[in-house]
């Protein structure tokens, strides 16, 4: 019978392994309203504050000096969207990120994306 104290269950790109409650620091649902998948986040104006974030909180930062989604935040940080949103869901809470950014005037607009649909549907 082999030896289970002697079995390797990850490599070393794993990096640590730590349960998904202690990256939330137990919290399972928090405010997450207005966090859904396609909600758009950004840092927020001159955040203060650093110096108690979590690992994962300081990389959403640098992630959010862009426009980014809350699916890219989880991504990125290759946890599930709902841990995402319960760290997004703190940053928010402390002035650190703002969701629903202005669309820029490069973008286009709503009408012009549904008559590239609208003609993809005739296709």
């Amino acid at each position: 019978m082999p030896d289970l104290a002697d079995e390797v269950w990850y490599d070393a790109d794993a990096g640590p392994v730590v349960r998904l409650y202690a990256v939330t620091r137990g919290r399972v649902a928090m405010d997450t309203d207005g966090l859904d998948l396609a909600t758009v986040v950004t840092v927020g104006p001159a955040p203060t504050g650093l110096e108690d974030l979590s690992p994962e909180q300081s990389e959403i930062l640098r992630l959010c000096a862009r426009p980014v989604s809350v699916a890219e935040v989880a991504v990125h940080l290759g946890l599930p969207v709902s841990t995402a949103r319960v760290l997004l869901a703190d940053l928010q809470a402390n002035g650190l990120v703002v969701t629903g950014a202005e669309r820029s005037a490069d973008e286009p607009s709503e009408q012009l994306l549904g008559k590239v649909l609208s003609g993809l549907w005739e296709l």
